[in-house]
């Protein structure tokens, strides 16, 4: 069986979440073994071994991280290999991020887990294939979800928190209104004046409030982009 990759020199990136692991070294050890053995099995150099242990895998904000692709982008090593692809991290737009930036730097990712080495034109296939997999799948849950509350909240069950949407007459009062081409302060203000109570009991209602039933979406918060160190440009070698 050859070698999944032509790239001799790697990184080895090893990561546990939380303090108690790294005091611990369980998890650490584990990691540890699983990459010595690929190392040992495919012939490659171990230029060194980086830890992040006690870190959260919820960005890349991370200086075992950031030391590893600063020794890439120097040229110090050609990839980076980590035991599992949750090490490096466990966010779709990171790990997006991440494969565009290996592939601007020439250098290759390696995840023993998955036998994803995105060196090769397949392994840089599948690993993208992942990313738009993964995104569809959180996408699709959270409608299921949201599918799942609205069914409760047609059949009476509680939902947790309590919503407009847990009463049937008062969304087709708002309705009503809405359909008078009446303004949300002016629902708002209606409302008021004939005595519903809000959703916590109040008297005085805000226009903010009939945001759910009137259809707008609060647009999703935008995540930080991870800062990547940034690549030089390769010089070209004259013909």
């Amino acid at each position: 069986m050859q070698p999944v990759t032509e790239h001799k020199r790697f990184l080895g990136y090893l990561r546990v979440s939380t303090d108690e692991q790294a005091d611990s070294g369980a998890g650490l050890a584990a990691q540890q073994e699983q990459l010595r053995r690929a190392f040992e099995y495919e012939g490659w150099e171990l230029v060194e071994e980086i830890r992040d242990e006690g870190a959260s895998g919820k960005d890349l904000d991370r200086p075992g991280l950031r030391r590893a692709l600063e020794l890439i982008n120097a040229g110090e090593a050609d990839g980076l290999v980590v035991a599992k692809l949750d090490r490096l991290t466990r966010s779709v737009v990171d790990f997006g991020d991440l494969l565009e930036w290996f592939d601007l730097a020439g250098a290759a990712f390696v995840a023993l887990d998955l036998r994803l080495d995105t060196s090769t034109p397949t392994g840089a296939m599948v690993a993208h294939v992942l990313v738009v997999v993964a995104e569809w799948e959180r996408r699709t849950i959270g409608q299921r979800t949201k599918d799942a509350m609205a069914a409760k909240r047609a059949a009476g069950e509680a939902t947790g928190l309590p919503s407009i949407l847990d009463n049937p007459d008062l969304v087709a009062r708002i309705l009503e209104l809405k359909a008078e081409d009446l303004s949300r302060t002016a629902i708002a203000e209606q409302l008021t004046r004939e005595g519903w109570p809000t959703v916590r009991g109040g008297a005085e209602w805000r226009p903010s409030a009939l945001q759910v039933v009137l259809g707008y979406q609060r647009p999703p918060r935008r995540r930080r982009r991870a800062e990547l160190p940034t690549i030089p440009r390769r010089r070209r070698v004259a013909a």
